[in-house]
């Protein structure tokens, strides 16, 4: 599988819902740190500010971090993965839909952190190509994050990089075991399936195009197989989906109607 976001470039929509680009990313450090994020939005209301995400972190210890310096740290590897901020549209989304749909947390957080990450995002092809039941390896997996991200890290920070990517992708559903990681397929959710459509159309992109982007890929459910998720998204009143033979129409936007796509 050749680099799934390869043709991922940026435009205005983009940028202002709160994707990050260029040669920086926060799994040099850390991984999604999906656990803290659950008991993050769980301390806070959905209309919480940025201050109130920092205060909840830092001083009142949400997180249950054992030292201040800990607590700093996890208030800002959070904000580069996800935003915590309710200006943002691709966290106000995720916050929606982090209500709306417990069962597919793990995949709206992986699908946020791959806007927000490009270090992670050079780890995407590798995994997703893995057949169910292949293990990973690592050192073949450190190799091609190498060739995506060229000379511009070390092998100190490759190799870590290539460990929180594996753990990440673990929370997230597509790989399993503790030591050996072996690829499993998840099966997308409503909300999962209504996030990565919607990010597919702040790409730019419409109708069947939208069910062959790499967000759908993501997903393990590119193109048709994403229709059946997309229509439960639509029952549920996530987004307006019709589907008449080989014409599909989706629209995201009531996911978050202040945004201009």
């Amino acid at each position: 599988m050749s680099d799934i976001f390869n043709n991922l470039s940026r435009n205005p929509a983009m940028e202002r819902a709160g994707f990050r680009f260029g040669p920086r990313g926060t799994h040099g450090s850390r991984t999604i740190m999906l656990r803290e994020l659950t008991e993050l939005l769980a301390a806070l209301p959905p209309d919480a500010t940025r201050e109130n995400y920092a205060t909840a972190i830092v001083e009142e210890n949400a997180l249950g971090k054992r030292t201040y310096a800990t607590r700093l740290s996890s208030r800002q590897r959070l904000n580069e993965m996800y935003g915590l901020d309710r200006r943002l549209a691709l966290f106000r989304v995720l916050r929606h839909l982090w209500r709306v749909d417990p069962d597919g947390r793990p995949m709206l957080a992986m699908l946020a952190a791959l806007a927000r990450d490009p270090l992670l995002r050079a780890t995407a092809s590798p995994v997703l190509a893995l057949a169910p039941g292949e293990e990973l390896v690592r050192s073949r997996f450190a190799s091609v994050i190498r060739a995506a991200v060229g000379l511009r890290l070390n092998s100190a920070v490759l190799d870590k990089v290539a460990r929180n990517a594996a753990s990440s992708w673990a929370q997230a559903g597509h790989l399993e075991g503790r030591v050996r990681k072996i690829r499993r397929r998840i099966a997308p959710t409503p909300a999962a399936a209504a996030m990565a459509l919607w990010l597919g159309q702040l790409e730019g992109r419409a109708g069947l195009s939208l069910l062959e982007s790499a967000w759908a890929t993501v997903l393990d459910a590119p193109g048709r197989a994403l229709l059946p998720a997309a229509l439960d998204a639509k029952r549920l009143g996530l987004i307006h989906a019709r589907v008449a033979g080989n014409v599909v129409e989706i629209d995201t936007r009531m996911l978050d109607p202040g945004v201009n796509l």
